[in-house]
């Protein structure tokens, strides 16, 4: 499996980049990964020591964090994330990894790449850890302003995605809103509702926030704005739990029993915490376009990257983007 990465993404780039590439090669060794950035910053001694499993791919520019995707798509095709999107239509590549401008990387796939026939517009796709295992929440900030047929259209590629992903046969899907009636919520939801009460997926109805952890079901829909609020807010709640985590388990000289039961729910609570924290998946999977593509976080660390490139790997294994094209063109079929 070979996974292009733009290694000029990160806030840290390319250092959080170069890190986490070893550690995914060092973790599978069937991975392959190309590596894509400007020469002078990524050179040849950069590959050594890896046996023919990293390869160096220049790319003239970088897109910026504040560039505007559409100026982007215009200037920057000579760009490290743009070279990494012409790398996967040639077919050279399985898959791509980008923690660079969300925006940008969107773009470049939709114009690069094409968006599976039928799906108006793509959406990012996130996993959210529950008591019973993950929840795909979707979308978590590739669309801002969304109508009901687009919500529903994410739950057809969030249902069709988490039955790999879990593999589980047809999976839950629920629309998030301020509570369970269906009279609840604004107009988006109301009319959302009433699309998907007459689809054919596994839709059991509105679900609140909660229901995320709690794994009340298997996907969750809603428009980008709520959903990267929720999802800024799960990361921001495992960097304070991870610090709450190390004050609670300071020494304590003086309460033998308080260090006892400590001692007891370290892992547990380490366990928790470590499944919440982002990560743990290192990125979002950008979902309804013609290719497997995971958009990281700015800010992602050497193991954000490892377990980006895992994720891309595992999507494109479990050929993620065949099964959604599926999925639309029997929904183009008439009754």
């Amino acid at each position: 499996m070979k996974i292009a990465l733009d290694a000029m993404g990160t806030d840290n780039a390319p250092a959080a980049e170069l890190e986490g590439v070893a550690l995914a090669l060092e973790e599978w060794k069937d991975l392959e990964v190309v590596l894509v950035g400007k020469p002078g910053i990524i050179d040849a001694e950069t590959v050594k020591g890896y046996s023919g499993r990293l390869e160096l791919v220049p790319a003239e520019t970088v897109v910026g964090m504040h560039e505007s995707p559409t100026e982007a798509v215009k200037l920057k095709r000579n760009s490290s994330m743009a070279v990494c999107i012409e790398l996967m239509k040639q077919g050279r590549v399985s898959g791509v990894v980008s923690a660079g401008n969300t925006g940008a990387i969107m773009a470049f796939a939709m114009t690069m790449l094409g968006v599976v026939p039928g799906v108006y517009r793509p959406t990012l796709a996130g996993l959210f850890p529950t008591l019973k295992g993950n929840t795909l929440v979707l979308d978590i900030g590739a669309n801002v302003d969304t109508k009901p047929l687009q919500l529903l259209q994410f739950g057809m590629i969030g249902t069709t995605a988490a039955s790999y992903l879990f593999k589980k046969a047809n999976p839950s899907v629920g629309l998030l809103n301020i509570g369970h009636e269906d009279s609840k919520g604004n107009e988006l939801t109301f009319n959302a509702y009433q699309l998907f009460k007459q689809h054919d997926m596994n839709f059991v109805g509105n679900v609140e926030g909660n229901a995320i952890l709690k794994g009340t079901v298997d996907v969750v829909v809603c428009d980008g704005f709520v959903g990267n609020a929720l999802l800024k807010y799960a990361e921001g709640l495992a960097e304070i739990l991870t610090g709450l985590l190390e004050q609670y388990l300071e020494p304590d000289s003086e309460h033998r029993t308080r260090r006892w039961r400590r001692w007891v729910s370290k892992p547990v609570l380490r366990e928790f915490i470590e499944r919440m924290d982002y990560q743990e998946h290192g990125g979002s999977l950008l979902l309804g376009v013609l290719g497997t593509v995971v958009v990281g976080h700015g800010r992602s660390s050497p193991r954000a990257i490892m377990n980006a490139l895992r994720s891309a790997a595992t999507a494109s294994e479990d050929k993620l983007v065949e099964h959604i094209r599926h999925r639309f063109a029997q929904a183009a079929q008439p009754a």
